[in-house]
């Protein structure tokens, strides 16, 4: 069976990439899954499993953050006993990573090369603010065109109203009432995954993520339990990183339920996330205005007539601290890795 890797977004930049390594020995194929070092992959005579090797297992040991993930392009090698081995993993065009709670704050990769990322949160038992603009955050970090799904929208009268709720927390981002029993906003989704363009699946677990993967795929390709109705809480639907297919072209990735968010050094992302605080801020008379008691602040303007709330400015500044901690600790690991090198 053959299989055409445009439907998937294999392009000229990704044939690009591949032409150093095209040998009769190697082919392109698309990570659907990785398990300790074996890769499930989709190439054009179809799926097949490929350990480490080559420049991947040297990569992966210099930064872990470069072993294979669900979206990623990759080279594969097939061996005349026919072992099948991922030699490289190809340039990604977007990645979705967060950092990890390990000592070295390393950056754990999500999802791989997909055009959107989808912030999953549940309208019931209610949103969490602060949750939601971490996750755009690490979405907008992403390089991906983000998306807030407010799924379970059927278990409220007026979901539309939550949404515009919902959209004060998401500049530019479009907001997405969806239910899975009624349909409700699947084709908005659909129009995210024609051929060619992926969708990722940000969410914590039992928001609704695997549900809406198996709805959009058409099948239930992936795994999921009932949830609490007290709460709304639920297990880890979903413990690993997939690329499901979609008939007729286009990929869901599918991502493990996530308790915690850590953001990298960067805050780009986190601008973008909160884009009305920082166009607040470029109007304050001071360049290094901390927005408190200093004359003619515009931040300070907006909390006093209510067009800014207490909570998102807190959430910002919170984030921001958490990204400068990052930052340091980032420049401290770099000026002693040389150090560690030579001993």
């Amino acid at each position: 069976m053959s299989y055409d890797l445009s439907q998937l977004g294999w392009d000229e930049l990704f044939a690009s990439s591949f032409r150093p390594y095209d040998r009769s020995d190697t082919v392109p194929g698309r990570v659907l899954r990785a398990d300790r070092g074996v890769s499930t992959v989709l190439t054009a005579d179809g799926v097949t499993r490929a350990g480490l090797g080559g420049n991947a297992l040297l990569e992966a040991a210099r930064d872990p953050s470069l072993l294979p993930c669900s979206g990623d392009w990759a080279v594969l090698r097939n061996w005349p006993d026919r072992r099948v081995t991922l030699e490289l993993v190809l340039p990604r065009r977007t990645t979705l990573i967060r950092r990890t709670a390990d000592k070295d704050s390393s950056g754990q990769v999500l999802a791989a090369n997909m055009d959107t990322v989808a912030v999953v949160e549940p309208i019931f038992p209610e949103p969490n603010d602060a949750r939601v603009e971490r996750l755009l955050a690490l979405a907008w970090e992403s390089g991906a065109d983000p998306v807030l799904v407010l799924t379970k929208s059927d278990t409220t009268r007026d979901p539309a109203a939550i949404a515009r709720q919902l959209a004060a927390l998401a500049p530019d981002v479009p907001v997405i009432p969806v239910s899975v029993p009624t349909g409700a906003g699947l084709d908005q989704l659909r129009e995210l995954v024609t051929p060619g363009r992926t969708l990722a699946l940000l969410g914590r677990s039992g928001a609704g993520k695997s549900t809406l993967a198996n709805a959009l795929a058409g099948t239930s390709v992936m795994p999921v339990q009932t949830i609490r109705d007290a709460d709304g809480k639920g297990r880890h639907t979903t413990a690993f990183r997939q690329l499901v297919t979609v008939a007729g072209g286009g990929s869901v990735i599918d991502t493990p339920g996530i308790r915690g968010v850590g953001l990298l050094d960067t805050d780009s992302g986190l601008d973008r996330a909160f884009a009305d605080v920082i166009e607040l801020a470029g109007h304050c008379r001071f360049d290094n205005c901390r927005h408190e008691s200093e004359p003619e602040c515009a931040v300070q303007a907006a909390l006093a007539d209510g067009s800014l709330t207490q909570r998102r400015l807190a959430s910002w500044r919170k984030l921001h601290r958490e990204v400068a901690v990052e930052s340091r600790r980032r420049s401290v690991r770099m000026a002693t890795a040389p150090r560690r090198r030579q001993h």
